[in-house]
């Protein structure tokens, strides 16, 4: 008799051991932009294909493979998660990201700047400012999935952040950061959500704040990393990253730089068509 699929145990990225959901499988293959229509349709299918044990990691790239078949752009909506991850291994192009989508939402943004402390200089990966808003954002980059950011992080970053206020509190000068921002590309913890809230940092995340998590900033203004692409190679994707060719949408007004990698026009022509679709504001 065969299992139905709520009792097939599947294997996360943590280790950890849970319940499958077809749900969870559903709302994913939604976020991709398919139609409902399509969505039943791989879901059955991948559920249809299911065994105990099974990682998360088999059933998304087995979805994967599905939306692939049907159309690109579905593909590469699907994989922006495991997209971030592919910024690595530095994390540098992960800031330039961060600092990209606070850009694309009204900000001057600079990044790589130092901080005069009270009692040391400080390197901060993203310094933004609009109208009265000044933030002083630490990027912390995780090209592992499955790992999460502790708490041990929002504390590091919170005695950097008090450092360079003390500064400013000694007079050193009349406009001084009131934001402290922690991001991650994975998920915090739940010590570090709690210590975030307490020391008054913002926390930003994978999926946190609800409904307005880096996933969500990223649908909503279309900013998507290069990584992305169904069609680029990693060797590709690398020499563009190399180039702080960080997004999409800069790949559409630089597309000179696929010529650099010797890239024909015919597959050129689907690129930019693949990006394209992609930067469409949802």
């Amino acid at each position: 008799m065969k299992k139905k699929s709520q009792d097939i145990e599947i294997i996360k990225n943590s280790g950890q051991r849970a319940s499958f959901s077809i749900e969870k499988l559903k709302s994913s293959l939604r976020r991709s932009g398919a139609e409902e229509a399509l969505v039943e349709q791989i879901s059955n299918q991948v559920r249809d294909e299911l065994y105990q044990g099974i990682s998360t990691k088999e059933i998304y790239n087995r979805a994967f493979e599905l939306l692939k078949k049907k159309k690109n752009a579905y593909a590469s909506k699907y994989k922006l998660k495991k997209a971030i991850y592919e910024l690595g291994p530095t994390g540098f192009p992960f800031e330039k990201f961060i600092g990209a989508l606070l850009l694309y939402s009204g900000y001057e943004v600079k990044t790589g700047q130092f901080l005069q402390g009270k009692c040391v200089s400080h390197e901060v990966d993203v310094v933004a400012q609009k109208n009265k808003q000044y933030i002083v954002a630490e990027c912390k980059f995780h090209s592992q999935e499955g790992r999460s950011c502790d708490v041990k992080v929002p504390l590091y970053i919170h005695s950097r952040y008090r450092d360079i206020l003390s500064f400013f509190d000694e007079g050193n000068n009349s406009e001084k950061p009131n934001e402290g921002w922690v991001v991650t590309n994975t998920r915090f913890t739940e010590d570090a959500l709690k210590y975030g809230k307490c020391s008054d940092l913002y926390l930003l995340s994978w999926d946190f704040p609800k409904d307005n998590g880096i996933k969500d900033r990223i649908d909503l203004l279309g900013l998507y990393p290069i990584t992305v692409s169904t069609l680029l190679s990693q060797r590709e994707k690398q020499f563009l990253l190399s180039r702080d060719v960080v997004l999409c949408k800069q790949l559409i007004n630089d597309d000179f730089y696929l010529d650099h990698l010797g890239i024909s026009e015919k597959r050129k022509e689907r690129i930019l068509e693949e990006i394209k679709l992609l930067c469409k504001n949802n």
